[in-house]
């Protein structure tokens, strides 16, 4: 066994016993899904949704592609979460809710809830296959391992923790996953600077355009994941429920900068990454492969610890988002709909098995999509639908003629419209209509547009509080 797949192993292990030990703290469903949260668990379990495959192995490829520019991926998350601090922590802390379909319930009805719920489990499913695919792919690449196996053992490995522990699990394995992130990450560039000679060669050795300027990925890339972030932010169950969770407002809005402080910079880092692997491998066919070729040639320990960080961000991310998916279908669909008098034991037992599921279907979809080019396009899609769901919810709360019929039809449209923008494009390889208008703003603008003319089309009568059987 090699060296670096001895240390990945070991390092799951680890992260497996601390989940296991967090069990003894999630004796009920509140505690499972989260609740008094102080400030370090809330960053530890909310800085997962932003710090993943994208960037680490992600961000490295546009370093090399366009230089330190391509930070701007996790700076626009940092953005995106200041943006929830300052206009949505307390408003979403006061409703007394830990989903957002439950804040959507509040201003728009139940059936919006239900919609809302499928619609942003499906999100959280599609990130996660996401980023099971991308831990099986450096498995291959890097440590020599069959795609299958490397997918079955980490997916195993965070299920058990995941579902151990719930929230808690999630807080305490996303603290030992940030220390190993930036030290990873901190001690790669550290060797690589080495053995380049330094920050001035790597200065000398590239063009100050583009890799030296902010601008040099363009401002279309750059407004984009500023817009996707701010929107997507506001509506990543994933990324909110720790707010949710908190214990008071003061706690929540104070752990959301501190993510924010947290996420933004760690894209300069791997970016920095990406523009070294250009200097020492001016020749590399292929952009994606830049961090894990720095890796290989690494000290097989340093190796090892390195791809353990990329390991880290990957597993930081899909642990929050599988107990994400767990906590809507419970909370929105299983205790709202169809057995409201559930006792707390049973909730808690729903909660394991839908969060279960939840992995499982990731697995499984990291297994059949494996090489598919259409997984990207996936996770595009499911990101506009996030940010049309905010525009939804936005509508809703400060839109008083927003009617629950017209959000409804206008969810499902959104996500017709999105779908087929998605699939086009992969078809034709252009978009629709204009190559400026991408899904993210064709969602958009669908959503604002029909829920507009659908709410006054069919306006509300009454503050929905029960469920027919019509839409």
């Amino acid at each position: 066994m090699s060296i670096q797949l001895g240390v990945i192993l070991a390092y799951l292990c680890l992260i497996i016993l601390i989940g296991l030990y967090a069990k003894k703290k999630s004796t009920s469903s509140g505690a499972f899904h989260g609740i008094g949260l102080g400030v370090i668990m809330c960053v530890a379990a909310g800085t997962g949704e932003w710090l993943g495959g994208t960037s680490t192995t992600g961000v490295s490829e546009y370093g090399f592609l366009f230089g330190i520019s391509g930070a701007w991926y996790t700076i626009a998350n940092g953005i995106g979460i200041i943006f929830l601090a300052i206009l949505f922590a307390k408003l979403y802390r006061s409703l007394e809710t830990v989903t957002v379909p439950g804040i959507i319930e509040k201003y728009i009805g139940v059936k919006a809830r239900i919609v809302s719920s499928i619609l942003l489990t499906f999100i959280m499913i599609a990130v996660g296959t996401a980023q099971i695919i991308a831990a099986g792919t450096l498995g291959v690449s890097v440590l020599g391992l069959d795609y299958t196996i490397s997918v079955v053992v980490l997916g195993i490995g965070f299920i058990v923790y995941t579902l151990s522990g719930g929230m808690v699990a999630v807080g305490y394995t996303n603290i030992i996953h940030l220390i190993a992130m930036y030290g990873g990450i901190v001690l790669a560039i550290a060797l690589v600077g080495v053995d380049i000679g330094g920050f001035d060669a790597l200065r000398s050795s590239l063009p100050a355009q583009p890799y030296f300027t902010m601008g040099g990925i363009g401002f279309s890339k750059v407004s984009s994941w500023i817009i996707a972030s701010v929107l997507g932010a506001c509506t990543a169950q994933a990324g909110i429920q720790p707010i949710l969770a908190a214990r008071d407002v003061n706690v929540a809005r104070k752990s959301a900068f501190i993510t924010a402080l947290i996420v933004a910079p760690f894209g300069i880092f791997t970016a920095l990454l990406g523009m070294a692997a250009r200097v020492k491998y001016p020749l590399l066919a292929d952009a994606k492969l830049a961090l894990p070729t720095i890796m290989m040639d690494l000290h097989p320990v340093a190796g090892g610890v390195v791809i353990a960080s990329i390991m880290a961000a990957i597993l930081s991310t899909v642990s929050p988002i599988i107990l994400a998916s767990g906590t809507m279908i419970t909370k929105d669909i299983y205790q709202r709909v169809i057995k409201p008098e559930a006792s707390d034991k049973q909730v808690l037992f729903i909660s394991r098995l839908t969060t279960g599921l939840s992995g499982l279907v990731c697995i499984l979809l990291a297994l059949f999509m494996y090489e598919s080019t259409k997984v990207l396009d996936l996770v595009y899609f499911a990101y506009s639908l996030r940010g049309a769901l905010f525009v939804v919810l936005l509508l809703g709360i400060y839109w008083k003629r927003t009617s629950q019929k017209g959000a409804v039809w206008a969810m499902l449209i959104t996500a017709a419209i999105g779908l087929f923008w998605v699939a086009f494009k992969g078809m034709f390889g252009y978009y629709p209509i204009s190559p400026f208008l991408t899904e993210t703003y064709a969602s958009i603008i669908t959503a604002f547009i029909s829920l507009i003319v659908l709410s006054i089309a069919f306006p509300k009568k009454r503050v929905d509080t029960t469920i027919d059987n019509t839409f």
